[in-house]
């Protein structure tokens, strides 16, 4: 069962690494079946580039094990909770990438610095509250953060992404952490110029439009 889905988070594990979005074992991946209510969810504490597709774990919105041998990601809690807030989302991608935790340390969310924070579905991707990394206080403080973005901040942890797929998840998160570096360096230099927010639902529209046209 899920045999398509756990190759692609086998797969995009490595990418995790790859791409300077993790490291260590730090992070996780899972992709929801909105039918049954499953979530498929990478394993806890096991490298990336030794995870098989054996390792991946089946569980439900409680946590509780439908199919797999291993113990599922210490953030399965925080994966329900986005589906749970965000019915359309077909896959979450946790990170602990470079400049998303750094703003996060701050407790500075990812502002319009840079126009391509839109890819959020908001101008501004929000910082939920510091809480313990694995529990459900976690879960709920990201919920509550999260509002209408796709896209959420840690406290002195790192960021989530949520997207209908798991690539578009898996991009999203890659898009915010350009976005994050932009704004850190900026920081750096002097004070950022943040786009208005005229100029961000203007371009929040466009994004709605922006790529090819799928045939019907």
């Amino acid at each position: 069962m899920y045999d398509k889905e756990r190759k692609a988070i086998v797969d995009f594990g490595k990418r995790l690494i790859t791409e300077h979005l993790t490291s260590g074992t730090s992070g996780n991946i899972s992709i929801f079946d909105p039918g049954k209510k499953l979530m498929i969810i990478s394993p806890s504490g096991i490298p990336y580039f030794d995870t098989k597709e054996s390792d991946i774990v089946v569980v439900d919105l409680g946590g509780k094990i439908v199919e797999g041998n291993k113990k599922p990601s210490s953030e399965w809690a925080l994966h329900a909770a986005m589906y749970e807030a965000k019915p359309e989302a077909g896959a979450v991608v946790h990170t602990h990438s470079m400049y998303c935790t750094v703003l996060a340390c701050l407790h500075e969310p990812i502002r319009a610095v840079h126009y391509v924070v839109a890819d959020a579905g908001t101008s501004e991707v929000p910082c939920a509250p510091y809480r313990t990394f694995g529990t459900i206080e976690l879960a709920k403080a990201a919920k509550d953060a999260i509002g209408k973005s796709d896209a959420v901040l840690l406290a002195n942890h790192g960021m989530l992404a949520v997207g209908k797929d798991l690539p578009a998840a898996f991009g999203l998160a890659r898009g915010m952490e350009f976005c994050a570096e932009v704004q850190y360096r900026a920081m750096c230099a002097g004070k950022p110029f943040v786009l208005p927010d005229d100029e961000m639902e203007r371009v929040i529209e466009k994004f709605k439009g922006y790529g090819q046209v799928k045939n019907r």
